[in-house]
């Protein structure tokens, strides 16, 4: 379960104090340094303007922060095949990693599946092929060549570079324009990377970057924009973004974000009902369809509720099956499961 850290201004203070009240519950990541430790670390206090929190070990990870060699924040709590493929991580960073590689280190892949999938949610080639894109994504919205991309993304050839992005967002990043009506960019938060696809004054996607249904989701905005999809953080990510944190946080479960949905006509009054659900609570199919005053509606609620393309914001995560079992999500039950625990904080 997520521990819903308290404000960042909190835990600087329990870092200077090395408060161990919050060891294996709050780690911090120093942009100065590319690394994240523990908040009783022994090592020099970094600036407060310099620290960034996190509540798990996967979203120091995630965010591009290396484990600190004198606190070691992963030598304790850690499965040892995850704590060796971590550490291994660490010390060949350029490697691709694949399953023949995991064998090689005397793991069985599917044992090592179940362990990053049981700690983190993911596998562990999810986490290093995610590591690498997010790189590689943030190098092209910093306005890099590809070629610079595919360096940051440490991929060892261009066309890998491309088929990788291309297989997450439906194109190859030469075809996106630097100028595009749209712009897509890479948030990570404590559940995973997500990309987020702006206008200058409205989001039209958030999608964790490993749903399946992305590339298609994309392709469509990059059509309807007539081409004109590229690569930057417009205004409403950045907002997005800080909402987001604060959200799984659990200071605010408040988006103010404008929102442009597309849709149908249904499917938007669906969506309307899934956003006046309170943070907390849930509903089945059943509800949001008499909600709607369609109650023989119930299977086109369910494909409305599966085509929303802005998750969390839009928070079809708080539908769950009329016998109060987890239903379908596509970014995973895993991440369903962590957000309804998330939301008891705000019942």
């Amino acid at each position: 379960m997520l521990f819903a850290l308290p404000p960042d201004d909190t835990l600087y203070d329990a870092l200077l104090s090395r408060d161990a009240a919050f060891d294996g519950r709050a780690w911090v990541g120093v942009t100065s340094t590319g690394i994240f430790c523990r908040l009783t670390c022994p090592a020099p206090k970094p600036k407060r303007a310099n620290c960034r929190f996190h509540d798990s070990v996967a979203a120091c990870l995630e965010a591009g922060f290396r484990p600190c060699k004198r606190c070691r924040p992963l030598a304790e709590g850690q499965e040892p095949t995850v704590t060796d493929l971590l550490d291994a991580l660490e010390a060949d960073p350029d490697r691709r990693w694949s399953e023949e590689d995991v064998a090689a280190r005397g793991h069985d892949p599917s044992t090592v599946r179940r362990a990053f999938r049981r700690q983190f949610g993911m596998t562990f080639l999810a986490m290093a092929r995610l590591r690498r894109l997010g790189r590689g994504a943030q190098a092209l919205a910093d306005g890099g060549a590809v070629i610079e991309a595919q360096l940051a993304a440490e991929f060892d050839s261009a066309s890998g570079f491309r088929e990788a992005f291309a297989r997450h967002l439906g194109m190859v990043p030469g075809r996106l324009a630097r100028d595009g009506l749209l712009q897509a960019d890479w948030i990570d938060t404590a559940l995973g990377p997500m990309v987020a696809v702006a206008s200058r004054t409205h989001l039209h996607l958030l999608e964790f970057a490993d749903r399946p249904a992305l590339p298609r989701e994309l392709q469509g905005l990059r059509d309807e924009a007539r081409g004109a999809l590229g690569l930057g953080r417009l205004p409403p990510v950045d907002q997005i973004a800080a909402e987001l944190e604060a959200y799984l946080a659990g200071r605010s479960a408040r988006f103010d974000t404008p929102l442009f949905p597309g849709g149908t006509p249904f499917q938007r009054q669906v969506w309307d009902a899934l956003r006046a659900i309170p943070a907390g609570q849930t509903r089945s199919y059943s509800d949001l369809a008499r909600a709607i005053d369609r109650p023989d509606a119930i299977r086109a609620v369910a494909r409305a509720n599966g085509a929303n393309r802005l998750a969390i914001v839009i928070p079809c995560h708080r539908v769950i099956g009329a016998d109060g079992s987890l239903t379908g999500y596509g970014g995973g039950l895993w991440r369903k499961r962590r957000l309804i625990e998330v939301e008891r904080a705000y019942a």
